[in-house]
């Protein structure tokens, strides 16, 4: 038997044309692997080839074989990730707002690795997802990472917050860092919140990742506040913060239109409880934070949606309409 080259790496190269070249729809013959093998430098034989796929399959490799006339072909069937499963990943990458585009590109593309050549090429498609820009922070990543750092070894951070101008252009909110104790990432409406206990204030606040800028963590400096997260349910803290928006949190009773529980239970989930109002309506008590986003998701229920209690709360809301009346009076 002849001696060829490349044997010690034969069968992982054998591996990888299978993965980068073959699937359910698109298989390759034992000469068609002979020839794959030599472009990596690597000689082979017929039976050696047989030899090899069995091996393959005992080391929990799925290859198939399917024949057309005379001729068998060879593919591998299942992988990590089904196609459908990647389409839905890079489906989420690229319509996700955070994620900048040149970052979007590259994890497309390594994305693309685990699936066939032929199956990569549908997964190059673009989403639409209406008034979603993509992020301009290229250090988003190494902010994240560096939280994370943070939270995992129980350090403050410290950070200069970002804001828009009317010029389109950035600004420090004021001139100080912020030095906070960093509990927890929250993703909502698209985009990375820190929650944080913010000593000063003694209280916990939340601060958009994407905003942050010089971020430095302090291994000196214990976190704070630990009382006050444990006292936090994440799930139902983002549900009362409308577009993560501060304000005061109030426990608000709201009268819905029968036509609304779809809307009620995405915006709360499926466990709030329904009260059984007259004409087919309901009424849901939930502790929210009272802000003008809060305010303009009850005015877009319109007509079908009732602030009941408390007083204030209606009232807070009435003037609210009031006011945007009578900007469009002037």
């Amino acid at each position: 038997m002849p001696k060829h080259q490349g044997q010690k790496r034969k069968l992982l190269v054998l591996a990888r044309i299978l993965e980068q070249r073959t699937d359910a729809q698109t298989g390759l013959t034992t000469a068609e692997l002979m020839d794959a093998l030599l472009e990596y430098g690597i000689g082979s034989e017929r039976k050696s080839i047989y030899n090899d796929l069995e091996t393959l399959r005992a080391l929990g490799y799925d290859i198939r074989s399917y024949r057309k006339a005379t001729i068998w072909y060879y593919y591998l069937a299942s992988r990590l990730f089904e196609l459908a499963e990647l389409k839905i990943l890079v489906d989420a990458v690229q319509s996700s707002r955070f994620l900048p585009a040149d970052k979007t590109t590259r994890l497309i593309e390594k994305l693309e690795t685990l699936c066939s050549r032929r199956q990569a090429y549908t997964l190059q498609r673009q989403v639409y997802v209406a008034n979603r820009a993509k992020s301009i922070s290229d250090a988003l990543y190494e902010t994240i990472d560096v939280l994370y750092d943070a939270m995992n070894n129980g350090c403050q951070v410290s950070f200069f917050y970002m804001e828009w101008t009317a010029q389109k252009t950035l600004r420090r909110r004021r001139e100080e860092r912020y030095t906070v104790s960093p509990y927890a990432l929250i993703w909502q409406d698209e985009r990375y919140y820190l929650l944080a206990y913010d000593s000063a204030a003694g209280s916990l606040r939340h601060y958009r990742v994407d905003k942050m800028q010089e971020l430095c963590c302090h291994p000196q400096d214990a976190r704070e506040g630990l009382a006050a997260f444990e006292q936090v349910d994440l799930a139902a803290y983002t549900n009362a913060t409308f577009g993560m928006f501060g304000g005061k949190t109030t426990s608000v009773t709201m009268r819905f239109d029968g036509s609304l529980a779809g809307v009620v239970i995405d915006r709360f989930g499926k466990d709030v409880i329904f009260s059984p109002r007259s004409g087919g309506a309901f009424a849901v008590t939930r502790d929210v934070v009272v802000s003008p986003q809060f305010m303009g998701w009850m005015a877009g229920l319109g007509t079908r949606a009732q602030i009941e209690a408390p007083a204030d709360v209606a009232k807070a809301f009435t003037e609210h309409c009031k006011a945007l009346i009578a900007l469009y009076e002037k």
